[in-house]
């Protein structure tokens, strides 16, 4: 069998969610099934590390497609060129984007649904892209892989697609991420922190990961708590940040609030193990991997009690409204004061861990290509 898939997120320091899912699920997936050939279509030069095995031919395919004009383009004459050309068997898209134009079944991972009910945290070509070309690609594709439960029931019911075209793969956790010694959480306060404690925020800054009310809640916080600890932020300036940076502007306590840009996953992982709590108070999440990464960090987890979240922490998370300032303070606080809720929450942690790995996410979302082609 030859399976042609879409790798255009696997850039060399720069995978975030749906990059991290391509390079776990692929590079598991072409070494246990040797018998089969790969070929990866890239939209710009790559990084030899993707080339996982003997069994994959990459692709450099043009144009890059990094904005909705080109996606146009790329996926609807570009891929199915490509699919043509090499006899492909299956297309494999693990960002969901699909082309219409092509007779080989495909196998569409969608991570999430965010641009429909919040189309305005995005440019408007992006939304009116997204929302047009994303309920096609749903009905286009022969079987779906999502990240969690949540996700699923969003697809059937906002795109009318039957439930068991849709299979359900949670994300894993690279094991990477791992409690760190505590001489190097040590090394990581005193480097990010002053050697104070902290509160540590994963993920790019954009509206929809709610960081304007994690940082009026962190200003409640030390208003409430008189202390030095800090709120570490880890991650990218994505797109519309200008309420956040007005929001920064505004706090009393911004001076304690620490920007890290991106880390390594070394470093995140001695941070995330150094940090009172993960506080991941997101409005809208398909999964949320950095709560899974945090608890096989042994760190606390603070995060929002809606869509998917609440499937990922289950009863390891102290779950918050994250409309609610309030609700966020009081948590910060809870945990901030209560040693004992600390250990209580990583004990927890352990546990829900067990139930996610990339192994597992790469079994299932091979089990979808088979079912595809016993159709």
């Amino acid at each position: 069998m030859r399976i042609v898939v879409n790798t255009r997120f696997l850039l060399q320091n720069k995978l975030e969610g749906i990059g991290t899912f391509t390079h776990e699920t692929l590079q598991r997936m072409v070494k246990q099934h040797p018998e089969h050939e790969f070929v990866f279509i890239f939209d710009r030069s790559f990084d030899e590390e993707y080339v996982y095995a003997s069994n994959v031919t990459p692709v450099v395919a043009y144009p890059q497609a990094r904005h909705p004009y080109l996606y146009i383009f790329y996926f609807q004459y570009t891929i199915p060129y490509l699919l043509h050309k090499y006899k492909a068997d299956v297309f494999l898209s693990p960002d969901g984007y699909l082309t219409l134009r092509s007779d080989v079944p495909q196998l569409q991972v969608i991570h999430d649904l965010s641009f429909e009910h919040y189309p305005e945290d995005i440019s408007k070509a992006g939304s009116n892209y997204y929302r047009k070309y994303f309920p096609l690609f749903a009905r286009k594709a022969a079987r779906i892989a999502t990240v969690s439960q949540y996700s699923k029931n969003d697809i059937v019911e906002r795109y009318g697609i039957e439930s068991d075209k849709i299979d359900v793969v949670y994300n894993g956790a690279s094991s990477i991420f791992a409690p760190a010694k505590e001489d190097v959480k040590q090394f990581v306060r005193r480097k990010f922190a002053h050697e104070h404690a902290y509160f540590i925020y994963v993920g790019a800054i954009q509206p929809r990961k709610n960081i304007v009310n994690l940082f009026k809640a962190f200003d409640a916080f030390r208003e409430a708590h008189s202390s030095g600890i800090k709120l570490i932020v880890v991650g990218r300036k994505a797109w519309k940040t200008q309420a956040i940076e007005e929001a920064y502007e505004n706090m009393r306590f911004k001076d304690d609030v620490v920007f890290t840009g991106r880390v390594s996953n070394e470093e995140l992982a001695a941070l995330l193990s150094g940090a009172l709590a993960l506080t991941y108070v997101s409005y809208f999440e398909g999964f949320g991997i950095p709560i899974l990464e945090a608890m096989c960090c042994d760190a606390p987890v603070i995060c929002s009690g809606i869509t998917s979240m609440p499937e990922v922490g289950g009863a390891a998370a102290v779950f918050v409204d994250p409309f609610s300032v309030e609700s966020i303070k009081d948590a910060m606080l809870l945990v901030a004061k209560n040693p004992q809720k600390r250990e209580s929450m990583i004990a927890e942690g352990r546990l829900q861990r067990q139930k996610f790995s990339w192994e597992k996410t790469t079994t299932g979302l091979w089990r979808g290509i088979e079912l595809l082609l016993e159709r």
